[in-house]
């Protein structure tokens, strides 16, 4: 049951956004920034973002050499630069609006390690540096003179790095899109689980224990922002949930003498230090990529044991590590890498499938599906 002054302020809105991520509190943002006089909500069925918005792993790249040469084999030359120049601008963008200080950007670069059996790629370095060159006026990629210093394992012989990646502090993000929805007026409302959606008529069905029924969100206009979960209100849509495994270790005894993001395995897996002398690696999914296609958070424990002994074996040979903290996120994949962003009819529009580059390209997405309202 519904007071008067529930129905009479709380329902009826020019934008309802499905989806409090990053995509959704972007999409928040510059919608309020073309319309300020308009109403904007938000409707998270998580206390916090339910995908991976909070639930990454703080890297600010836009795809290493050895996933773009992987790329490259099922798109052309053309496909892959304005790929890498969405993700990179998107970057710039995020920082260039927020600042480096306040999502916790640090410049410390990319790294992959390559192992004996990827050696072929250092022979493809100058092409890709030739492909990527109009976006960064620079080479990207270079080889490491000295790798003994990182004291990986026996196995990596090589490193290669990115000196235009970085890294930021997830939380730290997320708490400026907030910001900048309230400054801004917008209301976000958590714990509203969307159970359906009557695209002609522009009403937003919201779960409620309390409620027989779902309570009824009237909206002028509606934004999609769902990603993986996108399913659950457009089931013929080319979007497959994939599960991806973060693990953090607690304090480690000795100082980790590296910075930087770094990649290995076509970067299927990826690895930091956090603060507190603390590493954070995950990844790994293409280990059992039938059984991640889902939408349940759960810990697989395949790819929890491979996480750790790449750990033990490569990237801390010398150290003991024991785990702290563990965690899984669901990202959104389809048939390619591009975005899906389109209107499903004049007024209800969506931007989903971020294929794991939430961070790269969510502020870029969001503004380009509201520029079509």
């Amino acid at each position: 049951m519904l007071s008067f002054w529930e129905k009479k302020h709380f329902l009826n809105y020019d934008m309802i956004i499905i989806g409090a991520g990053i995509v959704g509190l972007s999409t928040a943002i510059h919608y309020k920034i073309r319309f300020p006089k308009k109403s904007v909500l938000v409707l998270e069925r998580g206390v916090f973002p339910t995908g991976a918005s909070t639930k990454n792993a703080g890297f600010a790249c836009f795809g290493s050499l050895t996933e773009i040469l992987d790329d490259l084999k099922s798109m052309s030359d053309k496909e892959v630069f304005e790929l890498v120049e969405k993700r990179y601008k998107g970057l710039l963008a995020i920082r260039k609006f927020f600042g480096d200080e306040a999502i916790g950007y640090i410049s410390n670069g990319g790294l992959e390690l390559i192992t004996k059996s990827q050696e072929n790629v250092l022979s493809e370095i100058l092409r890709i540096n030739e492909l990527l060159f109009p976006i960064f006026d620079d080479d990207v990629f270079e080889i490491v003179d000295d790798i003994q210093s990182f004291q990986f394992g026996a196995n990596v012989k090589y490193i290669i790095r990115n000196k235009f990646e970085g890294e930021l502090d997830t939380g730290l993000y997320i708490q400026c899109l907030w910001s900048k929805c309230q400054s801004l007026d917008v209301k976000i409302l958590t714990g509203t689980h969307v159970d359906s959606l009557d695209e002609s008529q522009k009403v937003v069905y919201v779960k409620n224990g309390l409620e027989s029924k779902g309570i009824p969100f009237q909206a002028k206009q509606i934004a999609i922002c769902t990603n993986a979960f996108t399913k659950k209100i457009i089931p013929d849509i080319d979007i497959k949930p994939g599960r991806g495994l973060i693990l953090v270790t607690k304090p480690l005894k000795e100082n980790i003498d590296w910075q930087g993001a770094f990649h290995y395995d076509e970067g299927y897996v990826y690895f930091r230090s956090l603060e507190g002398n603390r590493l954070l690696i995950g990844g790994g999914r293409n280990l059992d990529f039938a059984v991640e296609e889902t939408d349940q958070f759960a810990i697989n424990q395949k790819i929890r044991a491979y996480l750790i002994d790449l750990m033990k074996n490569v990237v801390m040979p010398k150290q003991a590590v024991e785990i702290d903290l563990e965690w899984s996120g669901i990202m959104a994949f389809g048939s390619t890498k591009t975005p899906i962003i389109t209107m499903l009819n004049d007024d209800v529009g969506l931007a989903v499938r971020l294929g794991g580059m939430g961070v790269a390209i969510g502020w870029q997405t969001a503004e380009e599906l509201v520029s079509y309202y």
